[in-house]
């Protein structure tokens, strides 16, 4: 019998941060009729709120919005581990005869879901925590000069300053006696659904982007950030977990720790997120299938430009 579902698309609307992901991906899932599924990697943690753009009620107008502040941020969780949910999802949706819009800017969450990575061992949680301790009081150049002893080939392929991929490759190393380089080959097939991921990235002009970016940073320290940041602290979030590791919330972090003034927190903050922006959209244009809409989420071109791709 021939399957009806194995051809209707998924679609991914992803870009840089402030880049009005969460305004186009609601304008899509009301237009086909879809329901949104978060790709974003900061999003994902509760309790986690002001500098991470989480959509609010009025701004999800009535759409269901999935995988979004359902992770302890005390709790170390994967791209792998959002691919498996994302996953699930994906079936549930489309199962209520819906559409799932997968929205967000964490690229290598949505690479992860269309080409999974190998299955690698659970996480010892201890031998992390050494780990981390050990990059904490070295610095990220001596844990990449430890993969390079270890694992030369798996460092060959990651930048010196990435410690959260060379502390990924020494954990395997450690738990399991063999290199990373050389079981990552061993990956499961895509899911059936890869295919039908339709990929559309927002390319805001790059000056008015830096500055949305600006005035949003200075919005979140405003409305209450540093207060966040002292509440999570309070309720046992550790300053080296993925969560409080975040752009704003690391800087909050060394402010409190005396590391730096409030007023260095705020420009250093700012500085991150530009940064960032400018690694997301690096990261897309090394997708061959991406489709790119040249302006921000919001723009009336932008949303026609995107119907008129999906012939709507």
């Amino acid at each position: 019998m021939y399957d009806l579902q194995a051809e209707k698309p998924i679609y991914a609307i992803v870009g840089p941060t402030a880049s009005g992901k969460t305004h186009l991906g609601v304008e899509l899932a009301l237009r086909v009729g879809g329901e949104v599924i978060n790709c974003d990697s900061v999003q994902i943690y509760q309790g986690i709120e002001i500098a991470t753009a989480k959509p609010s009620e009025a701004e999800k107008r009535g759409v269901p919005h999935h995988l979004i502040g359902y992770v302890d941020p005390n709790i170390i969780y994967s791209a792998a581990d959002w691919a498996v949910d994302a996953g699930e999802k994906i079936v549930e949706i489309e199962g209520r005869g819906r559409v799932p819009v997968l929205v967000g800017g964490t690229g290598f969450y949505l690479r992860t879901l269309r080409q999974p990575l190998f299955v690698g061992p659970k996480t010892d949680e201890q031998l992390r925590s050494r780990l981390r301790a050990l990059n904490d009081r070295k610095g990220a150049d001596y844990i990449y000069k430890m993969l390079t002893r270890l694992d030369p080939n798996a460092a060959e392929k990651i930048k010196p300053r990435d410690y959260v991929r060379s502390l990924r490759a020494l954990e395997v190393f450690f738990q399991t006696g063999k290199q990373i380089s050389a079981v990552q080959p061993d990956r499961a097939e895509p899911p059936e659904f890869a295919r039908r991921i339709k990929l559309f990235v927002i390319d805001p002009p790059r000056d008015l982007l830096y500055e949305k970016i600006n005035r949003r940073t200075e919005g979140h320290f405003a409305n209450g950030l540093v207060e966040e940041v002292k509440q999570l602290r309070a309720a046992h979030v550790k300053d080296n977990t993925n969560a409080l590791g975040a752009h704003a919330y690391r800087r909050v972090c060394e402010y409190f720790r005396g590391e730096r003034t409030l007023e260095s927190a705020i420009e250093m903050s700012k500085q991150d997120v530009r940064n960032y922006a400018k690694r997301q959209l690096t990261w897309f244009r090394r997708e061959p299938d991406a489709q790119w809409l040249s302006g921000f989420g919001d723009d009336d071109a932008v949303i026609q430009a995107l119907w008129k791709a999906i012939e709507i």
